[in-house]
């Protein structure tokens, strides 16, 4: 194996324990830098199937957390309002949702950190509408890991509820789009082998994500995700003011 795979996989190992802890953003982190090791198409490709490894991790590693009443409430809407917002693609700026949606996130998530004991309501309605309105988004503008974590934490949901029931939903999403990418002829034969690598790294990393995990505490989990959220609200806001000058 050349010295640019070794570099390509631990990249990956460490994503998914940030991924883990943070509960989303292990693609968001690798696939821009598996960018600098294989052209695009394979990155994404290879970086889908990693995540989907990763979220089976996350699932099993944290499964005693996994509670279907948010999962069927939550879940159900964001898988089918994602393809309401897939529809819609073309017809919205995405530099704009972009940009509207990194404010958004900055505001909420400070707003959280400011006023540590403020939460959603945890019932139904609530359940429905976070569902719904980050599904829709993931299918606007491919990406939701951050509003999906803005809803779950909001509702203050311990950590294992969290992890678990955000790795779930995001499995969903993998299940559909890595058949597309296959399809479309982004997988080539040379990067077969990777793929059970990418599987034992994922698991790896997943598995020390939760030893991370279950020595902190609630309070300072919380927090953890709130910072990564204003992270990845960062990136949105840069590219969408990058896209207004393109």
């Amino acid at each position: 194996m050349e010295l640019a795979d070794m570099i390509f996989l631990v990249i990956g190992f460490f994503s998914e324990v940030v991924g883990t802890m943070a509960g989303f953003g292990s693609s968001t982190i690798y696939l821009p830098l598996a960018s600098y090791f294989v052209d695009f198409k394979t990155a994404l490709v290879l970086v889908a199937i990693f995540h989907l490894f990763g979220n089976i991790g996350r699932i099993t590693f944290f499964r005693h957390g996994l509670e279907k009443r948010v999962l069927l409430l939550f879940g159900v809407p964001s898988f089918l309002l994602s393809l309401l917002g897939a529809t819609l693609v073309g017809d919205l700026s995405q530099t704009l949702l972009k940009l509207m949606l990194g404010i958004f996130l900055i505001a909420f998530s400070v707003t959280f950190l400011v006023r540590p004991k403020l939460a959603f309501p945890a019932n139904s309605k609530t359940l429905l509408l976070g569902g719904g309105i980050s599904g829709f988004i993931v299918g606007l503008i491919g990406t939701g890991g951050a509003l999906r974590a803005t809803f779950l934490t909001g509702l203050k949901l311990d950590k294992e509820k969290y992890i678990a029931t955000a790795a779930v939903i995001a499995l969903g999403t993998d299940a559909t789009r890595i058949p597309s990418y296959v399809a479309s002829g982004f997988l080539t034969e040379q990067y077969y082998y990777f793929i059970p690598i990418l599987f034992g790294i994922a698991l790896g990393g997943s598995f020390v994500g939760r030893k991370i995990v279950n020595r902190i505490n609630q309070g300072k989990f919380k927090k953890i995700v709130l910072i990564a959220i204003i992270l990845a609200s960062i990136k949105f806001i840069v590219d969408g003011i990058a896209g207004f000058g393109t």
